[in-house]
């Protein structure tokens, strides 16, 4: 018999346990649970290090601890999302998508939101699933999105497909806006994407602090935007990513920073 691994991700440790009590009855399926984004991901590079990978991820939608995760890239927003991008335990399932594609992650919902739910399918997620549903319903979407099978309740399609088409609308007007940008204003806007300040950005494209805060100026303008996180937003619907600082070294005092 196939036994499937399943891996629930919630902070509220009675429901966790108590799911995976329930899923570990079912003769074909090997269940874990883990508490955080972090454990989460400790289990999954534990499984492939022990060739036992996970199959899919059972994930909370409010997951509390996801926007501390390092290396789990935020969710793409549908049309605001909040400052920083983050959408609560949908950041994590952005991050598993990108670094195991072929984990497939399922949300657990309070309550069914069609704008979350639709954040949720962008960032990767095969299912959206209320946490109340009976335990049958659960094991078939499980073995469901095995057989690359997309389930939502049918009281979400609406809303969903009503945000999706939102989100392609507003990812399109983005996508105009930045390239009314010079090259220069869009390798600063990537600055202002990766959090630098303005200091930062004029040491790292050797230009005078003043002249990058008139950059900035004429990015906000372009963009139609009045601060830094807004322009930093869009920047993201449109699919602009940040500089990248890992390849930085910088030689200070005959050490390396």
């Amino acid at each position: 018999m196939v036994r499937i691994r399943v891996l629930v991700v919630d902070d509220h440790r009675i429901f966790a346990e108590s799911l995976a009590a329930a899923l570990a009855a079912e003769p074909d399926v090997d269940v874990s649970a883990a508490g955080s984004g972090p454990a989460a991901l400790r289990c999954l590079e534990r499984g492939i290090a022990e060739g036992r990978r996970y199959d899919v991820l059972l994930v909370d939608a409010d997951l509390g601890a996801t926007a501390s995760v390092p290396g789990v890239r935020p969710a793409p927003s549908v049309q605001e999302g909040n400052a920083d991008g983050l959408v609560d335990g949908i950041s994590l399932v952005a991050g598993v998508r990108s670094g195991q594609p072929m984990v497939r992650t399922v949300v657990l919902a309070e309550r069914d939101d069609p704008r979350r739910a639709a954040l949720a399918l962008q960032a990767g997620a095969s299912g959206w699933v209320a946490k109340d549903c009976s335990l049958s319903r659960l094991l078939t979407v499980i073995r469901g999105v095995l057989r690359e099978e997309t389930h939502l309740p049918p009281a979400l399609l609406t809303g969903v497909l009503r945000e999706l088409t939102a989100a392609r609308k507003h990812r399109t007007e983005s996508e105009r806006l930045v390239e009314s940008l010079t090259p220069r204003e869009r390798e600063v806007l990537r600055c202002m994407v990766a959090g630098l300040g303005r200091k930062a950005v004029a040491e790292r494209l050797f230009l005078s602090p003043h002249t990058v805060r008139t950059h900035m100026q004429n990015v906000l303008g372009k963009l139609g935007v009045h601060s830094t996180l807004a322009a930093v937003a869009l920047a993201r619907r449109a699919g602009v990513g940040p500089v990248d600082l890992a390849g930085d070294v910088v030689e200070r005092g005959g050490q390396l920073a």
